[in-house]
This record gives C-alpha cells, sequence and structure tokens, in this order.
C-alpha cells in the first residue's frame, strides 16, 4: 500500500481496502459464472485490523453459494509487512458480496451451481443461506413499513 492510500491516521483507508475485496469477489464471480458478474450488494465487510502504508496486502475470494442467478462470495484479506518476508501475515478483513451473473444485455443470467465438496465448503454454503435469508427478510420488512408506517417520499 502507498501514501496516497492513507488516510489521516496513517493506515490505509477502508475504500482502498473495499475496491481489493470488490475486484477480487468480481474475478471470483465472474470466473465461476464463465461470463460478466455485477456487484449486487455487499452483505458485511468486517475489519479486524489496521493495514499500514507499505504492508503487502493478500487478497483471496470463493464463490460460496450460487442460486439461479446470483451469488455470495466470501473474502478473506491479509496483510503483511513489506520489509519482513518472515513475519506472518495478519488476517485484516473479511467480507461477504452478492454478484449477479448477466449477459452482453446485462439483463440477469442463470449460473453454475456450486457444489460443496468439502466439510468446510459445506459449511459455507449453509451459512451463506443464512445471510440470504437475513437479508431477504430484512429487504421485506423495509418494504412492508415503507408501505405501510413509513414517512413518504422516500
Amino acid at each position: 500500500m502507498e501514501p496516497t492510500d492513507a488516510n489521516l491516521h496513517g493506515n490505509v483507508h477502508g475504500g482502498v481496502i473495499l475496491r481489493a475485496v470488490d475486484n477480487a469477489a468480481g474475478a471470483a464471480a465472474a470466473r465461476h459464472s464463465k461470463g460478466l458478474a455485477v456487484t449486487a450488494a455487499i452483505d458485511e465487510l468486517s475489519f479486524l485490523s489496521p493495514v499500514r502504508i507499505g504492508d503487502i496486502l493478500t487478497v483471496k475470494a470463493q464463490v460460496n453459494w450460487t442460486g439461479g442467478t446470483s451469488m455470495e462470495v466470501g473474502v478473506r484479506v491479509t496483510a503483511q509487512p513489506w520489509d519482513d518476508a518472515d513475519e506472518e501475515a495478519i488476517h485484516v478483513a473479511s467480507a461477504y458480496l452478492v454478484f449477479v451473473g448477466v449477459d452482453e444485455n446485462e439483463r440477469p443470467r442463470r449460473v453454475p451451481p456450486v457444489v460443496p465438496d468439502s466439510e468446510q465448503d459445506t459449511q459455507r454454503w449453509h451459512e451463506a443461506e443464512l445471510r440470504r435469508k437475513s437479508r431477504l427478510e430484512r429487504r421485506n420488512a423495509m418494504r412492508e413499513f415503507r408501505r405501510t408506517d413509513g414517512p413518504t417520499g422516500l
């Protein structure tokens, strides 16, 4: 990470890390779906430890779950000091993003299913299902509130 990536505290801006997360997740979604995929939602992004200027950032992404046209991608970000290859990388951020496969007209298209092939992948699949259920329940509750009780004009 470079000095232009720093905030006033001297750490890397969260937005710089978010961009790296979205890029890696987008690549994983596009590769899995064998075509274009767009970010539909950032379901969760947790910053766990500061990233310092000069740190080497590693971003790993994996498709955890698929629906008909959508995919959840999990991302893990680690950082390691640039000047000490022996120092272990630190887990600095985790995120879950939702992507939708799109065709050349930017219309949703079917994506290949993810088939969990390990206990850890099965756990990721089930946790993704829980996040999806929660996301849809929250969205429906907000819509209902706005329809019945919420202020107008929003």
